[in-house]
């Protein structure tokens, strides 16, 4: 669960930092962002499998 997590918020959180910098996946936002999502997958699956 928690890899699952890990993997959709990562993704959703890259592909919202692209969007703020103009479609760059490797640019500060996205990557910010994607470490964001992931922590945020990583809690979201914790409170899911409880």
């Amino acid at each position: 669960m928690i890899w699952i997590g890990i993997t959709i918020g990562g993704l959703i959180g890259g592909w919202i930092g692209s969007l703020l910098d103009h479609g760059n996946m490797l640019g500060a936002w996205g990557i910010i962002l994607g470490a964001v999502g992931s922590l945020a997958g990583i809690w979201a699956a914790v409170r899911f499998g409880d």
